[in-house]
């Protein structure tokens, strides 16, 4: 089925990832072990707000930061569906911990698949793996907003080495990285969208907090603006063009990612959901609850979620060696529009379960309560917002083939 590259249990509350192959040992495990801790402090760091230490020391002691690095540089050299499970189970868990974990997995990603030409690159991967070092990502700023693909800060080259100062409206757990990746125009004199991608570490570069972070979920990812100076080698800029980055690494596995994440927030209510009903069902001599018919959709909801997330993931995966395929038409629409539907059934996946828990799911302080995950899943349609990436695909929809049979 398309969705058991996720969940191979007809319960909605057990989650052993279908991962398989060397990489894939012990993961489950590791994983599982760190989402025990997430859940145990995801209501502390929701209501601070404050970034998961206790998750991500757990993260680190079950050395799952660099799980995609190959093996000769000190990693498991896991897949992006390993990485996919991972998230999947965290996001379950405590949203936060499992947003940040894919931010730092995407980049990490982009470095492993676009860095290896550069020995710096490949020194911060060794030293990433042994250390356990996070990653953030720094790729908004200024007016540019989420247009990703549009940089205002340049890189200066002077005495040997380079220069970016930029400002950053929103770097995830900024000053709890270890380092950051960012995109910056390739010189003064070129075009916004002449980007490159550069890594620094922490002694690398300095932040000047710009704007705090009060949102109504997400919380713990602490996404707050910075000023970002930084200096490091040339070897630190990745050799390959951002432009190049972005469509076969970034796009992909952000929105896998991602969207990894927020099936995990919706499996996460479906259990509740689960939980509920039967609870309530042994305390009314088992009559089921008014919202009890509505179980059935959700999990119904739940598999269609994870179906797209398992058709995308296997597209991706047959194609991501492939740069003439990764840059078809057909695949990027695919990749991108993962991400509007992950997002939008989600969210509906989450009422769905807050309707079928009733007034318990609506209260703040029940057992059953919805509200963490309701609130953490609203996000998702607007990162890197939905009506953008429809408007940027109005056009590319016209050029399309429709299938005139279903085998198409």
């Amino acid at each position: 089925r398309n969705e058991d590259c996720f969940v191979n249990d007809s319960s909605v509350a057990a989650s052993t990832p279908a991962a398989s192959g060397p990489a894939a040992s012990g993961l489950g495990e590791r994983a599982a072990a760190v989402a025990a801790v997430a859940a145990r402090h995801a209501a502390e760091v929701d209501s601070a707000p404050r970034f998961p230490a206790e998750a991500f020391a757990a993260v680190k002691a079950q050395r799952l930061l660099g799980i995609l690095v190959p093996s000769e540089l000190g990693g498991e050299g896991a897949g992006v569906r390993e990485v996919a499970d991972v998230c999947y189970r965290l996001g379950q868990a405590c949203s936060s911990t499992a947003m940040i974990y894919a931010m730092h997995q995407v980049k990490v990603g982009c470095l492993v698949r676009h860095g290896r030409r550069s020995e710096a690159i490949e020194r911060l991967l060794r030293r990433l793996c042994a250390q356990q070092l996070l990653l953030a990502s720094s790729t908004t700023e200024g007016r540019g907003g989420g247009n990703v693909r549009s940089s205002e800060a340049a890189v200066e080259h002077r005495d040997g080495r380079i220069h970016l100062e930029r400002q950053a409206t929103v770097i995830s757990y900024g000053s709890q990285a270890d380092g950051v990746v960012t995109t910056a125009r390739r010189a003064a004199d070129a075009d916004s969208s002449d980007q490159v991608l550069i890594a620094f570490l922490k002694e690398d570069y300095t932040l000047t907090r710009l704007q705090g972070w009060n949102t109504l979920g997400m919380r713990g990812t602490c996404s707050e603006g910075y000023t970002l100076k930084a200096s490091g080698a040339p070897g630190q800029i990745l050799p390959e063009p951002y432009e190049t980055i972005h469509a076969r690494t970034m796009v992909p596995f952000a929105h896998l990612l991602w969207g990894s994440v927020w099936a995990g927030i919706a499996a996460g209510a479906a259990a509740r959901a689960q939980a509920f009903v039967r609870h309530a069902a042994r305390h009314a001599g088992g009559q089921a609850p008014p919202g009890a018919p509505q179980l059935t959709q959700v999990l119904s909801q739940l598999r269609t979620l994870r179906g797209v997330l398992g058709n995308s993931l296997r597209a991706y995966e047959s194609k991501m060696d492939d740069p003439k395929a990764l840059a078809a038409l057909d695949f990027q629409s695919q990749i991108t529009l993962t991400k509007v539907e992950v997002s939008e059934l989600a969210v509906a996946t989450v009422l769905l379960a807050l309707r079928v828990c009733g007034l318990s799911g609506y209260r703040c302080d029940s057992e059953f309560s919805i509200e963490r995950q309701l609130r953490d899943v609203l996000s998702s349609p607007l990162m890197i917002n939905n009506d953008r990436i429809l408007s940027s695909l109005a056009g590319t929809s016209l050029l399309a083939a429709v299938p005139t049979s279903l085998s198409d």
